[in-house]
This record gives C-alpha cells, sequence and structure tokens, in this order.
C-alpha cells in the first residue's frame, strides 16, 4: 500500500495553480495590449525630411461590447435623391444643338435632303436610260442639284452632284455617269450657283448656254474616242457637202472653206443650248415658285406677272 503525504500533494497543488493564474494573467495582458494597439489613433502624414513624432501608447483599456460590434462609422452618402434626380432632368433635356434650329439637325437634314436627292435622281435616269425615254425626261435632270443649292447653298449643290454621280458609275458604268456629268450635272450646279448668287436671268442663260455648250462637245468627243471613230469630223464634213449642195442649187459658184463651216457649227450648237437654256429657265422657275421659294429668286418682271 502506497501512503501519501499531505505536505507533498499541497505543494504540488499550489504549483499547478500558480502556473495556470499566471498563464491566464500572461494570455489577458497579450489580449488587452492587442485591443489598445488597434485603437490607437492614426499617425499624422510624414513629409520628406521631417522626423516622425515619438509613438505615445494610450493606457490599456478593454474593450466594450459596442466597440466590438461596430465596424465603421456612419458616413454621408455619396448620391442623395434630389442631385439624382436632377441629373435625370438634365440627361432628358434636349441639347442646344439638336434642336430644329441646331446646327447639328440643320447639317443632318441637309445631308439627308442630298441623299434622298442624287438617289432619286440617279434611280430615274437608269431608268430612262433603260426604257429608251431619257429625252423626255432630260429637262428635269437636273432640277434637283438646283433644289440642293438654293435650300441649303452651293455646298448643298456640288454634294448632290458628286453623289449622283457616284451612283450613276456604279449602276450604270463611268460612259453613262459621264454622260450625266457633262449634259446635265454640271448646268444644273452652274444655274443654282448663279440663282443662289441672285443674278440676272441674261447672266444666267448666259453661262449656263456655254456650259451645255461645251458639255455637248465634250460629250461627242468622249463618244468618239470609245467607238474609235471621229464624230465630229464626220459632222463637220456633211454639214460643207449640204452646204455646198445648197449653193449649186442657188447657182452661186463659190465653197466655204472649212473655217466658215466650224463657225456654223459652233454658232448652231450655240442656239441650240440657249433655247434649251431659256426653256429650261422657264420651268425651273415655275417649279420653285410652286414649292414656296419664289422669295429666292430673281424673277424678270414679265416672268412675274405672269406667274
Amino acid at each position: 500500500m502506497f501512503s501519501m503525504n499531505p505536505l507533498k500533494t499541497y505543494q504540488h497543488s499550489s504549483s499547478f495553480f500558480f502556473s495556470i493564474s499566471k498563464a491566464h494573467t500572461t494570455l489577458h495582458t497579450h489580449t488587452s495590449l492587442h485591443h489598445s494597439f488597434l485603437s490607437l489613433p492614426s499617425p499624422a502624414p510624414s513629409f520628406p525630411f521631417r522626423i516622425k513624432p515619438p509613438l505615445s501608447l494610450s493606457p490599456l483599456s478593454f474593450p466594450t461590447s459596442s466597440n466590438l460590434l461596430r465596424v465603421s462609422n456612419i458616413g454621408v452618402p455619396v448620391f442623395s435623391s434630389e442631385e439624382h434626380h436632377g441629373e435625370e432632368e438634365d440627361n432628358n433635356e434636349v441639347s442646344p444643338d439638336l434642336s430644329p434650329n441646331g446646327l447639328v439637325f440643320q447639317k443632318t437634314l441637309q445631308l439627308v435632303e442630298c441623299s434622298m436627292f442624287a438617289a432619286l435622281t440617279g434611280l430615274v435616269y437608269f431608268l430612262s436610260n433603260s426604257l429608251a425615254i431619257e429625252n423626255y425626261f432630260s429637262c428635269f435632270f437636273s432640277l434637283p442639284i438646283v433644289i440642293s443649292s438654293m435650300r441649303w447653298g452651293v455646298d448643298a449643290g456640288r454634294k448632290t452632284l458628286v453623289s449622283t454621280t457616284i451612283l450613276l458609275f456604279v449602276l450604270s458604268g463611268p460612259v453613262k455617269a459621264l454622260t450625266y456629268l457633262l449634259k446635265h450635272g454640271i448646268v444644273g450646279y452652274t444655274m443654282g450657283t448663279l440663282w443662289r448668287l441672285e443674278t440676272s436671268w441674261n447672266l444666267s442663260i448666259f453661262l449656263c448656254t456655254i456650259v451645255r455648250a461645251l458639255g455637248s462637245v465634250g460629250f461627242v468627243l468622249v463618244t468618239s474616242f470609245l467607238i474609235r471613230e471621229n464624230i465630229l469630223a464626220l459632222i463637220t464634213i456633211n454639214i460643207h457637202a449640204s452646204l455646198t449642195f445648197v449653193l449649186t442649187a442657188a447657182g452661186v459658184n463659190s465653197i466655204p472653206s472649212m473655217n466658215v463651216i466650224y463657225t456654223l457649227f459652233g454658232t448652231l450648237v450655240l442656239i441650240n443650248c440657249g433655247c434649251f437654256m431659256f426653256l429650261l429657265h422657264m420651268l425651273y422657275s415655275v417649279f420653285l415658285t410652286r414649292m414656296g421659294m419664289k422669295s429666292s429668286l430673281k424673277l424678270p418682271r414679265w416672268l412675274e406677272r405672269a406667274i
């Protein structure tokens, strides 16, 4: 049988409880220091070449339940409902550039109208060539360019001319596009520019006649190059033969020279183009007057009274 010594038992139990209390005290001290370090205020911002102030420790304090459960301070909201509502109203307002009188709106409307006029002219010209009725609608091929120039300026007329030529180049090829440009496009652009500048009818008809005559001669030269035949020479030779026959039948024994034939040919072309442009001026004046653009036109007195 083993005998138990009461003195040794007491010493052993005393040392055991002492070590437990010491460990508990140490753990509690470390926990308190940890919470105190967490609650320390953040140091002030430091600048270069400035000595940081010494770190001062606040006295140890036990954290309360309110501090433990509190995550962050309640701040002021960044966006309020009133500000958000005001931003929505600002976004819903129409920008001054997008208003009917704004610059962006007017440029967009100009571009749309020029595109529609170019598409309409290209389609009518393509169909008239395909159905061989070009002579019946040739007087209307220059009208969209004149309307664009009168409504939006010379720049709009040039855009309509270029757009129509490119469209015909894609649809019908370079020959048809060049034919439209020489016989109708440049004439319409010249007329629209002169009418936009409010020039007189005499000057407008004279300049448009010269442009139309040059375009007709250019068309003949282009056709001669394509078919490898000098059409201009054939025309002048036929005129010379016809004039010689008329003079011989009248009893005149003189034969006209080729310079006279060229002069006569040019005069006849100018007369033909002048009559055509005079009729075109009258027709377009009636159209633009019916469209409500009479105030932008500078018409002769006799025509203004008739309209």
